[in-house]
């Protein structure tokens, strides 16, 4: 679907349900029904019903309830006509199981993290994140404006599949570590639960990744089976306990600097549906990824002062020096991954390309922004 189709389409979503897209971060469902309910008389037609498989555990913040945040909006937005019932992982299938059930039929719309499917075609890495490549702004800004939905089409249109984003975590962590790192040498033999392509980073550092699902972690991390690990952010990593099981906490989440959740929809599926509601699953999954970001921004911080002020983490940056051997090796990395499908070839042109154009503006922009709020103006 190209980028205005998909923008035309929304709007006409938003006049549907009386839901405006620009108030992605006004999450009153309940006030967005009664606007939607006043606004659009009931339409007659058999009710839509789907299922949501998703690879994240009940109820986890930001991540499950945003997938279930999505089928409330595509409920109010069609006035009941298409209801979506929501299942975390293992309630219907495995966590990771929910690319092949929605690309077979299974259910017909899923929710992940696009990179957690790099064994079906390389390129879906790219739609996630680039180790030192785009944060959450730039990456919105490539889907939506610079042609990476396109490509996204391309790469999951090959498994029957169309993928949105629908959720960003912002800039994350670099991770919990039970030693220090002071530099690019002290990975030779770290054990670290690091998917995608941050953790073939940490490989071509010599350590050895493990990859764990969210619920084995801090297990594996508090009985030694890892040695350091990365999840998200502060407000996750708060909850999931990590600052029990390892003593430092380093920042800036170089590997992922702005990582997008997805929704996929079963192909087949989304196109049988009338147009009317195809526009309400995209405006709905474009709100929810706005609303995610802004959860994510609102909350890291209060939880980051939790974790160093309760609970007496110690915050390491790494130092300069060990940031420009992994952006070294990231660029090896990346390098080679894009020369492992025609697909990866041609996502990772389209995303160097918008890399380098938005990064001079990036860098302009917020220098000068930044600089601004220092002295206080």
């Amino acid at each position: 679907m190209k980028r205005r189709d998909f923008l035309s389409k929304a709007a006409i979503a938003g006049l549907a349900g009386g839901t405006a897209l620009l108030a992605a971060c006004n999450d009153d469902t309940k006030k967005a029904g009664e606007t939607s309910q006043a606004a659009a008389p009931a339409q007659v037609g058999k009710t839509v019903h789907w299922k949501m498989v998703t690879t994240w555990p009940p109820k986890f913040p930001i991540l499950q309830t945003g997938a279930e945040d999505l089928a409330k909006r595509v409920e109010v937005m069609s006035n009941g006509r298409m209801k979506i019932d929501v299942y975390a992982a293992n309630e219907l299938v495995p966590g990771l199981g929910v690319f092949d059930a929605v690309s077979q039929g299974t259910a017909e719309c899923g929710s992940g993290s696009p990179y957690y499917w790099a064994g079906k075609d390389p390129a879906c890495q790219w739609f996630s994140a680039v180790p030192f490549g785009l944060n959450a702004q730039g990456l919105n800004a490539w889907f939506y404006s610079g042609g990476g939905l396109d490509l996204w089409d391309e790469v999951y249109g090959q498994f029957n599949l169309i993928g949105r984003p629908m959720g960003n975590t912002g800039v994350q962590m670099a991770g919990w570590f039970n030693r220090e790192i002071n530099s690019i040498d002290d990975f030779k033999g770290l054990k670290m639960r690091i998917p995608g392509l941050g953790g073939k980073v940490i490989a071509r550092a010599g350590g050895t990744v493990v990859l764990l699902p969210g619920g084995e972690i801090f297990t594996s991390l508090e009985r030694g089976v890892i040695d350091a690990t990365e999840w998200v952010g502060p407000l996750h990593d708060l909850r999931m306990g990590f600052y029990q099981a390892a003593k430092y906490y380093y920042t800036p989440g170089w590997h992922e600097g702005g990582s997008c959740l997805d929704v996929m929809f079963n192909k087949d599926k989304f196109n049988a549906l009338p147009s009317d509601l195809k526009a309400i699953c995209e405006a709905a999954a474009a709100q929810t990824n706005m609303q995610a970001l802004c959860d994510f921004e609102a909350q890291n911080g209060a939880a980051l002062k939790e974790l160093v002020e309760k609970h007496h983490v110690q915050v390491r940056k790494l130092s300069p020096e060990t940031l420009a051997d992994l952006r070294v090796l990231a660029r090896e990395v990346v390098a080679e991954e894009a020369t492992k499908s025609p697909m990866a070839t041609k996502v990772a042109a389209g995303f160097n390309a918008f890399q380098k154009q938005w990064g001079s503006w990036a860098d302009v922009s917020s220098r000068t922004y930044f600089d601004t709020m220092s002295i206080g103006v």
